[in-house]
């Protein structure tokens, strides 16, 4: 019983572990993600602790947009466990792109385990003002 509880901890406090099919062992987890949106842009930002960013793999193809990244929390070996709640594993979290992003000009960036993506618009899509004219 005490391992079903640690297992409901780790989907809703650790962050949700996944069930997908995959190569390698280990846990799969679905970053957080919360996404914002001005006139300009669209910006997502992802927690990822324990990702390095050359850890991290950012992928676009056909529109799908494609987070992955491992997750290594290995501690020094002077130090002893004594109690972990975290496991090392897979972030993966997939977002499906519209043509309102200007897909060549998205920005990247991580600090401290969080990755901050900026999603530009297409000029398009960009908010403007139209003047009227008078004759």
């Amino acid at each position: 019983m005490a391992n079903e509880k640690t297992h409901e901890i780790q989907k809703t406090e650790g962050g949700t572990q996944v069930e997908v099919e995959q190569t390698k062992s280990g846990p799969v987890y679905l970053p957080a993600v919360d996404i914002f949106e001005d006139d300009s842009a669209i910006t997502l930002v992802a927690d990822m602790p324990g990702v390095r960013p050359n850890d991290l793999r950012i992928d676009l193809h056909e529109g799908v947009l494609t987070l992955t990244g491992q997750a290594d929390t290995t501690e020094p070996e002077a130090e002893t466990d004594i109690f972990k709640e975290y496991r090392p594993g897979q972030f993966c979290r997939q977002f499906s792109l519209s043509d309102r992003i200007d897909q060549d000009k998205i920005e990247a960036g991580m600090t401290d385990g969080v990755l901050r993506l900026v999603l530009p618009k297409a000029e398009a899509q960009k908010p403007r003002q139209i003047k009227v004219k008078t004759k």
